[in-house]
């Protein structure tokens, strides 16, 4: 899995430049994961400083040196700047497996952008790690995500109640899973 490289390869889609991320993303990620709509479902809440991002991008690197987590910034071709994130996290070579995760910053939300990312690295996931499953797992309530999942082929395979405290809520969470032979290269 990317055995010698130093960072995460940039994936292209015909909007979206899926790219490592820098110091100089910091601010970007700060806003994007300020917003509590964006963290409504997520695991962690909103952001109140700028810190937190700090942090986030130096998790970030350090997972990806120890090779346990691939996390993109994906940005719009034409400004480069970071709308959101998409993650390949518990990577398992032996398993041949890893989780999927992603975030989009509200003001892009209705354009496409997290299927067209999360469809990229579906195929990198498939394609150059060789992975033969994905799996997510969403709040049933986020019907965009939920979307964004089943349009890319994943299938419903549980509902685990009450998984998640979050903000003092208790929240439900469906798990989805796609293989490698279910995949369509054309859904990216």
């Amino acid at each position: 899995m990317l055995a010698s490289a130093s960072t995460l390869p940039t994936l292209e889609t015909p909007r979206l430049r899926l790219r490592w991320m820098t110091e100089a993303d910091i601010p970007a990620l700060f806003e994007l994961f300020s917003q509590s709509e964006v963290t409504r479902y997520w695991s962690w809440s909103a952001y109140t400083e700028l810190a937190q991002a700090e942090r986030l991008l130096g998790n970030i690197h350090k997972h990806f040196a120890e090779r346990s987590l691939f996390q993109w910034g994906f940005a719009r071709r034409e400004d480069d700047r970071i709308i959101g994130t998409c993650t390949l996290a518990e990577l398992s070579g032996e398993h041949r497996r890893a989780s999927l995760g992603y975030a989009l910053n509200r003001a892009h939300w209705g354009h496409g952008y997290g299927r067209e990312a999360v469809g990229r690295v579906v195929e990198f996931g498939f394609t150059s790690l060789e992975l033969h499953r994905l799996e997510a797992d969403v709040d049933p309530r986020n019907t965009s995500s939920v979307k964004v999942l089943e349009d890319l082929g994943f299938q419903r395979e549980g509902y685990q109640r009450q998984r998640y405290s979050h903000n003092g809520e208790i929240q439900d969470a469906v798990l989805y899973g796609l293989l490698r032979p279910e995949w369509r290269s054309g859904c990216v």
